[in-house]
């Protein structure tokens, strides 16, 4: 009776891993070939990109209003954001130059992201500044006198 189960049950186990090992062939075939699908990372994010509506905007700085959590940027055109999903907003006076990454969304300007443009620039320029200061400020380790010979 147990040889029987024991039966029973290998052939419930091996019905089950052979029927999701054919499922999986069939979708497998349904999919695009690896060659078409393989793409440069950057093209990738590209791509991302456009589906999700990101779109980018460089202009000066015109006005914030904290109240209503909004800013104005002049670019080619004057576009007004709502920076409230903004997670680190910097302080900007009027004429400076930022970039706005930014969705459209019930007929809102969302702002993702606002930056001073160049910002990244001069952030590697001040840290080289720093590393040449400190540099300088360094002194070579004197080294202790050889012992005399005698």
């Amino acid at each position: 009776m147990k040889k029987a189960l024991m039966i029973v049950l290998a052939i419930l186990i091996t019905v089950a891993f052979v029927t999701t090992v054919m499922a999986q062939d069939k979708k497998a075939a349904t999919d695009k070939p690896a060659a078409a699908t393989d793409k440069p990372v950057k093209e990738k994010v590209a791509e991302k990109a456009k589906k999700a509506g990101v779109k980018k905007f460089a202009g000066d700085f015109v006005s914030m209003d904290e109240a209503a959590k909004t800013i104005v940027v002049k670019g080619e055109t004057e576009m007004t954001f709502d920076v409230s999903k903004v997670k680190k907003m910097a302080k900007f006076a009027a004429g400076d130059k930022v970039n706005v990454v930014y969705t459209e969304a019930d007929g809102k300007n969302v702002a993702k992201a606002v930056t001073k443009a160049g910002a990244v620039k001069e952030k590697a320029k001040e840290k080289k500044e720093k590393k040449a200061e400190e540099k300088k400020d360094e002194k070579p380790a004197e080294k202790p006198a050889a012992p005399a010979k005698k």
